[in-house]
């Protein structure tokens, strides 16, 4: 289609249900993504915008033994209780001070996915299981991990968040899904060794990729959205 061109009805429909229909799934079948097909996500993902054209992006692909032996290092470190406490997030991705509307959101939701997994309130470790499926990317066969240079500033950030979108709207458009995951961050020390990152690069976070395990309950969960009224305003004088 050319840049210029009106969409017709489908291929604005076509989009519309790759943005609705993509949500955080915590469970995947173990079915192999071909590499082309993730070639072709971030080709596309690619063209997300970014300021004066930077492209702070730079994305680590894991699969097969790699996605395995990453993924062990890590649920191990936060299985020990030892390890878990001597790693730390490089940066705050929540506020330090919760306040309404936020905090209601974020404990719905947690509340929702632990009601349909029968996790109760205070069984702490079948939630700190559960949590630890981050860790070994919900089963996916694909890991990808998302780092930016440390010079960049906060525009970039902002950049990158388009840019993970496109990955996310560009999987959903192959019959693919995914999982954001800043659980990660807490264990970057670890990440960048496996990586073997330089002391310039910084991890933004990790990410599940593959085909949705269907007979899950926990890919039940679907988060609502606050309605426009509620946060959009229209001055017109």
């Amino acid at each position: 289609m050319s840049r210029f061109a009106t969409p017709t009805p489908e291929q604005t429909a076509a989009v519309d249900a790759a943005i609705k229909t993509r949500h955080s799934l915590r469970a995947f079948l173990p079915t192999p993504v071909p590499r082309q097909t993730v070639e072709d996500i971030l080709e596309v993902a690619r063209w997300a915008p970014s300021g004066t054209n930077t492209q702070p992006w730079q994305v680590h692909v894991l699969t097969g033994e790699a996605l395995k032996r990453t993924a062990s290092r890590i649920q191990a470190a936060y299985l020990d209780p030892e390890q878990n406490t001597a790693h730390r997030e490089e940066y705050a991705y929540y506020p330090n001070e919760w306040r309404s509307p936020y905090i209601d959101r974020r404990r719905k939701v947690g509340w929702d996915l632990y009601g349909l997994l029968g996790i109760a309130k205070t069984d702490k470790a079948r939630m700190q299981h559960q949590h630890g499926r981050n860790f070994v990317f919900f089963d996916a066969p694909v890991g990808l991990f998302f780092t930016i240079d440390r010079v960049m500033q906060q525009g970039s950030w902002l950049d990158y968040g388009m840019f993970l979108q496109n990955v996310m709207i560009a999987a959903r458009a192959r019959g693919l899904h995914t999982c954001p995951q800043a659980a990660f961050t807490q264990f970057h020390r670890l990440i960048a060794e496996e990586l073997q990152l330089n002391d310039e690069q910084m991890l933004v976070c990790g990410m599940s990729l593959g085909f949705a395990d269907p007979a899950a309950v926990e890919n039940g969960l679907v988060t609502e959205r606050a309605p426009v009224a509620e946060f959009a305003r229209f001055l017109e004088d």
